[in-house]
This record gives structure tokens, sequence and C-alpha cells, in this order.
């Protein structure tokens, strides 16, 4: 008998698409095949092969310790400097390249309110009905015929509060209460594949509680459809704080947005790599969304599931050079969980795409296999890496009489220069990234703060080692971000 029971078509007809597992039951509304989602965190391949390296790396210590721990340190230390070097690529790539979609103002004025599509905006929101009155104020602002729009708010069932003031709200004429049913795995993407098989529009777009897109959002994606190859089945739109000045926190937050989609993710687009998704804000044709099969209901990074999966399939996603503004985590404990969630959902994400490596390889160029290593593993691996270097730096300069000639025994003549030139320049360089970043957005005030960039990557390093033990006993457990909390500091708001 399998672990895994498909519903029948009685109960799949009732409740929706899912299964029984160990007599729990999940409903998931895709058609994604269980085994290409992150319901299980590993394959039986993949755990043999973990316990095989496990073994392999106990059994060189055993025999030679020292040998062992030269050829983990020389590993380390390439990975380290080839993600360097990657990320020096990108940033030049984006400054040279201009590669984002450009949509003229003579563009937009020439377009017509008869010949826009329809369009779906999906919003799933879980008990933040505190920013629902600015979500509908920035709906309303959107420069599209409203007649073409339908809004649907994703409410979960169990969430009486928000729905009770949803009902209360005078919401206008496109909006749809849509109430989710209560099932496992509760997640943002459950939602969205249930409000999916709801969808009316042509095209769509994510857009959470808080967002306030930009008001011609919508006309510019539908300009860039027209205008991008026929495999670009994705378009993101760039995210931005509407509060990075509210502390400090927010302001390296800001920064590091700034970094990503500004220029990492520029830079991405400009070699036509795979590019992981914002969790807001990009749009699709319905008719492609369905053809992918919509998100993995059980990964709690969807966004960056979906844009490898696109990429997977032959399909491409453009950056548009159009902002979404959104609220920058105030509170270090709310920022702990969402980031300990955004690194789970990395790693659910490259444990689900690295289970079959000869598909991998079949169905992506070379060149982005190994793109994909060092954008989504390579991202994973880091925030372990910091910590380690950081300790036998500090280790080295401090106590060099002591342990600086163990140190250096460790390092063969090549990996000592690549960890040099990291550890100088290298983190130099990581820090000026931030600073670019903000200089391209003209965050001129908030570029100091990138010298605080190190005290975020240790904050980020503890979140990784969170997410691997949330991984191991909550693998499908959403650790929901509270929204809401720059309402009360009006001051730290930045006029749109």
């Amino acid at each position: 008998m399998p672990e895994i029971i498909p519903f029948d078509d009685q109960t799949q007809q009732k409740k929706g698409k899912g299964f029984f597992y160990k007599g729990i039951e999940f409903v998931h509304h895709s058609d994604l095949p269980y085994h290409k989602t992150a319901f299980k965190r590993t394959t039986p391949g993949q755990k043999i092969t973990i316990l095989t390296l496990v073994v392999i790396a106990l059994i060189g210590l055993f025999i030679n310790w020292h040998a062992t721990l030269v050829g983990i340190v020389a590993f380390l230390t390439i990975v380290y400097f080839l993600d360097l070097l990657f990320n020096l690529f990108l940033i030049v790539r984006s400054y040279t390249k201009a590669p984002e979609i450009k949509v003229s103002e003579d563009k937009l004025k020439a377009i017509k309110d008869n010949d826009l599509p329809t369009y779906t905006v999906f919003c799933p929101l879980y008990r933040e009905w505190n920013v629902l009155p600015q979500f509908i104020k920035a709906m309303d602002s959107l420069d599209y015929p409203k007649e073409k729009l339908q809004v649907m708010l994703l409410l979960e069932e169990n969430d009486e509060k928000t729905i009770e003031h949803a009902k209360t709200m005078h919401l206008p004429q496109y909006f749809q209460i849509v109430i989710v049913p209560h099932s496992m795995p509760k997640t943002k993407p459950k939602a969205l594949n249930y409000g999916l098989q709801k969808a009316t529009g042509e095209f769509c777009v994510i857009y959470d509680a808080e967002d306030i897109p930009d008001k011609l959002q919508l006309k510019k994606a539908i300009l860039a459809f027209q205008n991008v190859d026929k495999n670009v089945i994705c378009i993101q739109a760039k995210l931005n704080f509407y509060n990075p000045y509210q502390n400090i926190l927010t302001r390296v937050f800001t920064a590091e947005y700034a970094l990503w989609f500004d220029l990492v993710l520029t830079g991405l687009q400009s070699i036509k790599a795979p590019i992981p998704l914002g969790g807001t804000s990009n749009h699709f044709r319905i008719k492609d969304l369905f053809h992918v099969k919509g998100w993995d209901s059980f990964n709690v990074t969807e966004d960056c599931d979906l844009g490898m999966r696109l990429a997977k399939q032959g399909y491409r996603t453009a950056i548009i050079d159009s902002q979404t503004h959104e609220e920058a985590n105030s509170d270090m404990k709310n920022w702990f969980w969402q980031r300990t969630r955004w690194i789970k959902g990395y790693m659910q994400t490259y444990l689900v795409h690295m289970r079959s490596p000869h598909h991998f390889v079949k169905n992506w160029r070379d060149p982005h296999v190994a793109t994909f290593q060092l954008i989504v593993g390579g991202k994973i691996l880091s925030m372990f890496i910091n910590p380690f270097m950081w300790v036998v730096t500090i280790s080295y300069f401090a106590f060099r009489p002591i342990v600086g000639e163990t140190i250096e025994s460790f390092y063969s003549t090549p990996v000592m220069y690549m960890g040099v030139f990291s550890l100088i320049i290298g983190n130099f360089l990581y820090m000026y990234y931030y600073m670019l970043g903000c200089a391209k957005r003209e965050y001129d005030d908030i570029i100091k703060y990138g010298f605080l960039v190190p005290f975020y990557w240790l904050g980020m390093s503890v979140a990784a080692w969170a997410a691997v033990y949330l991984l191991i006993v909550k693998p499908h457990h959403w650790s929901k971000t509270k929204h809401g909390l720059h309402l009360n500091n009006k001051l730290a708001i930045q006029p749109i």
C-alpha cells in the first residue's frame, strides 16, 4: 500500500486536488505531481548521497584529519571565491547592459482602454486586516479600467477576524472575497493555487496586502509582454520600500533590496539566466500558469521555486522598470523569522531541483546548471561559510602567535591567495555592492549604512541554522510575517 494515496474522483470534486499521507489529508489545489514538490524533503537517492558524503568525511577525518580539513577548507574557499566573482560579473553586466525593460510614456499614452485585456490580481492575506484599507486604496489608484479588473482577496477559512473586517468594508465592485477552505498545507502558494481556479482574467499578478504598486504597472506589463520573446512568460517588477527610514534595520533591508532588484536580478536577466521571482509583482498570462501547473503548495518560497521551474522548462523571466513599494520589516524578531522562512524555502527549492540531475542537465543549457548552483545553492552555503571565515580570520590576527601556524597549515598556496582576496577585497566589494544599489535608487542617506552589512549577514547566518532545524521538524510551516508595523510611524514613510 503506497504511503501517498491520491484523492478519489469524488473526494477531489468535493475538496480539490490532494492526497492522504499517513492518515493526514493534504489539499494543495495543484496539478503539480507531488514528487516534483517540496512535500518530501529529500528522495531516497538524496539521502544516500548525503549519508555517503558524511561517511566519507568521517572516514577521512579518522584516517588523516589534517588532509581532510585541508580539502574541506579548499572547497569552501573556492565556492566563496567563485560566488564573489559571479556577483562582480552580474553587477558589471547590470551597469553596462541596462537589461530591464523600459516602457516609454508615449507607448503608455497610446494604449487604449478598449484594447487592454482583463486582469486578475491575487492578494493572499492572513491575519492582516489592518493593512487592507491601504491595499484597497492602492488598487483603486491603478491606472487600469476597473471593469477589466478582478481583485481577488484570498482569505483563509479560519481567519475569521480578517473575513469579518473585509465583509464590513465597502469594497469596490471589482473586488472579490474568496474563502480558501481550511486544509493542509497552510501556505501562500496553496491559496494562490485555489484562487487560480477562479481567475477570470487573461493576465494576472500577485500582490501582498501591504503592497503599493506603480499606478501604471499593469499597463507596463502588458506592453512588455507584447515586446519580448515568446519564451518570456513572466514579467517581474522591482520591489522597493515605503518606510526605508523607520529604523536602522529598515535602512539595511532597503540596501539589500536595492542591490537584489536593481543590480543582481537585472544582471541575471542580461545573461538569460534563471531568476528567482520576488514574492509579489510577478505578472503572467493565466494560460501559462496553468501550463506550468501553478505554484508548489509545499514550498515556503514558492516564488524562487517557480522561477527555477520556468527556466527548466525553457521559459524566461524579464525584469520591468516598474516598482512596487512594500513594507520593510522594522522588527528584528519579525525579520528573523521571515528570513528563516526564505532560507528554508531556498533549501527546499535546491533539494527539489537537484532530485534528478540527469533531467536537470538535459533541460537546461549547461552554463545555467552552474548558474543555478550559484544563485540558489551558493546563496545558501555562503550563509554558513561566513561565520566560519570570520572566526578563522579573527583568530589568525588576534591570536597569531598561538594559532597562526596551525591555521596556515590548512591552506595551500592558491587557496590562501583566494582566501586573502575574498577577505580583503571580497568583503569590501560586497559592502560596496549594497552602496551601489542605494546610489542607483538615489538613497544617498542610506549608503553609509552599507558598513553595517556584516552584522546583517551574521543575522542571516543565525537564521540559516534555524532554517535547517525547521526544515527537519516543520518543513511546510509558514512563519507568518506581521505587516502594518509602519502604520504607527507615519514619519518613517517616504512619499511615493
